[in-house]
């Protein structure tokens, strides 16, 4: 604990960080709060995708064997574009997902088998639910990051500093009472003296 001035202006000074430190306690416990309900929510998003993403892959297992027929989807799918923006949750940047596109370039339909379509259609819907739940996952990364520090926060306000303030404050108020008593004393001392002089 730092050494403090047993003064009025030292008491004022503590006595103002306390009003401070215990006003923005409950603001910190908020967004404390704030942060673990989104987390809870983005932890059942990221559910909710894995299971769409693990209901297609059990789609796909009953017509993955036409994959071993010669198509070359390399040429006729391209990869992913991805446009996310960013969103602001208890103060926290998080990236949100716009949009992915997947560019399909024209092929002969004699040419290629016809289950083709459909596993264009697959492969993309795998791709977009893949990127939604990376992106919420991120979103997750950042916010428990979030919840981490102002967690310590709290902690540094609950439990360090309004503590050292009001025992710095008892500290202070108890000099002062004493230098009081004291001059009392010192002052009824003179008194008796000059009386008796």
């Amino acid at each position: 604990m730092a050494k403090i001035k047993h003064t009025k202006n030292e008491l004022k000074a503590q006595s103002e960080s306390l009003k401070r430190f215990e006003r923005f306690l409950p603001m910190l416990q908020l967004k404390k709060q704030q942060l673990q309900a989104e987390i809870q929510g983005i932890d059942s998003a990221i559910t909710e995708k894995a299971a769409e993403e693990k209901s297609q892959r059990a789609q796909l297992e009953a017509w993955v064997a036409l994959f071993a027929e010669p198509a070359d989807l390399d040429t006729i799918i391209g990869p992913a574009t991805v446009q996310t923006g960013e969103d602001n949750i208890a103060g926290v940047a998080i990236p949100v997902l716009q949009s992915v596109q997947m560019s399909r370039a024209d092929y002969d339909l004699f040419d290629t088998p016809s289950w083709v379509d459909d596993a264009l259609d697959m492969v993309q819907q795998l791709t977009e639910l893949r990127i939604a739940r990376e992106v919420l996952e991120e979103q997750r990364r950042r916010i428990v990051e979030e919840l981490r520090v102002t967690s310590q926060r709290v902690n540094l306000f609950e439990k360090v500093k309004i503590p050292e303030c009001r025992e710095n404050i008892r500290v202070i108020k108890i000099f002062l009472g004493d230098e009081q008593t004291a001059a009392v004393a010192r002052g009824k001392i003179a008194k008796k003296r000059s009386d008796s002089a």
